[in-house]
């Protein structure tokens, strides 16, 4: 059946198929912190020729049978996904990447000043990420699997410190709106990631490093923006209908 992209948000569409990602990225759609989005609204955003947009996302359609079809995951499973996958990697990977760009600087920064800007920023994020993975380990997702297992055992909704789960998910977001912004600005400064005629190896390989970063940053926000939180407020209004 053919899909009706039009009255699609950029969110559902790339939680239909995350391969649409690719499509998104190409012409400037910020499909995981404006993932709320609809494509007719988004494209204008991003200067972009909808009927195009669409025509790649169909053309990418049928080769695209190997992406991962997480918005039919359990929720708990999705939740093991991203705390398994995408918080071990920012915590595992960040740092790495920061001491690499700590040396680039020193041998590059004089004659490339952005990349002290870069330095700067990129330490920002990890000092927040942390802090914003530490939210989500210790508060929210624990909640969520209290919810989930209240759903399968047939139970009430389990009580919460912080009131509604709407409340821990409207500053997840918020800060993941933060991060979205410093990557685009740090994208800007890099040329796209793109390295000067006169940059070492270790120089490429930093930028081949944030730019894969900021890819799965993209994905960790997206799968929670558009479909974890999403399931996590209906799941909630389910168990309070049903007590």
């Amino acid at each position: 059946m053919k899909k009706d992209y039009e009255t699609m948000t950029v969110g559902e569409i790339v939680a239909d198929n995350f391969g649409n990602a690719e499509v998104f990225d190409k012409y400037g759609i910020d499909f995981c912190c404006h993932g709320s989005i609809l494509l007719p609204k988004a494209s204008q955003k991003a200067g972009a020729d909808m009927d195009e947009v669409i025509k790649d996302i169909e053309n990418l359609a049928p080769i695209a049978t190997e992406n991962i079809d997480f918005k039919n995951w359990p929720l708990d499973l999705l939740a093991d996904y991203i705390l398994k996958i995408h918080h071990r990697n920012i915590r595992k990977n960040g740092p790495k990447i920061q001491e690499l760009l700590d040396k680039v600087c020193k041998v590059h920064g004089e004659n490339h000043p952005a990349l002290y800007n870069v330095q700067v920023l990129l330490r920002q994020s990890l000092s927040d990420l942390n802090q914003h993975l530490d939210k989500e380990e210790l508060v929210l997702f624990p909640y969520i699997y209290e919810m989930v297992k209240a759903k399968l055992d047939g139970a009430t909704l389990p009580k919460f410190h912080c009131g509604s789960i709407q409340d821990p998910i409207s500053v997840m977001m918020s800060e993941h709106d933060t991060e979205g912004e410093r990557f685009r600005h740090i994208e800007k400064l890099t040329n796209g990631y793109s390295a000067p005629e006169d940059a070492c190896n270790s120089y490429q390989l930093v930028l081949q490093q944030l730019k894969a970063f900021e890819a799965a940053l993209h994905q960790h926000i997206h799968l929670e923006n558009n479909i974890v939180f999403p399931r996590a407020i209906q799941l909630e209004a389910e168990l309070q209908e049903h007590p």
